[in-house]
């Protein structure tokens, strides 16, 4: 993999219950919405599990996932591709936490502040 180690680790506030961001990050519908300009290449119909795959593009960068864990208040996936790394999630209410360690090219301490920034954006106006 070209690129270069890094990591990082932001937590913010988020008007929201632990109910409702724990399907803002699971349910691949609410995922799509507010997870833009990431494209996926599946179509998901259920909820995410633990051991399921899917691959999402940044541009015509893939990224392959795969969900190692989940459970009611934490959720990681294994990156492959455009991030040989990992993403891990965790939240309760009124806050989200997200912590991402990887090689890549992508500047990925902006893009996890803007993803964050997008979700809390998100569950604001639903």
């Amino acid at each position: 993999m070209l690129g270069k180690f890094q990591k990082s680790e932001l937590r913010i506030e988020i008007k929201a219950t632990e109910s409702k961001i724990h399907s803002s990050l699971l349910n691949p519908e609410q995922l799509k919405q507010w997870f833009f300009p990431v494209q996926f290449k599946e179509n998901f119909e259920q909820e995410l599990k633990s051991g399921d795959t899917f691959s999402c593009y940044l541009g015509f960068v893939e990224i392959p996932n795969k969900v190692e864990i989940i459970n009611n208040n934490c959720f990681r996936l294994i990156l492959s591709g455009g991030v040989d790394g990992y993403q891990e999630w965790s939240w309760g209410d009124g806050w989200i936490q997200s912590r991402l360690e990887g090689v890549s090219l992508f500047p990925l301490n902006l893009a996890q502040t803007l993803n964050l920034l997008r979700l809390r954006t998100w569950l604001n106006s639903n």
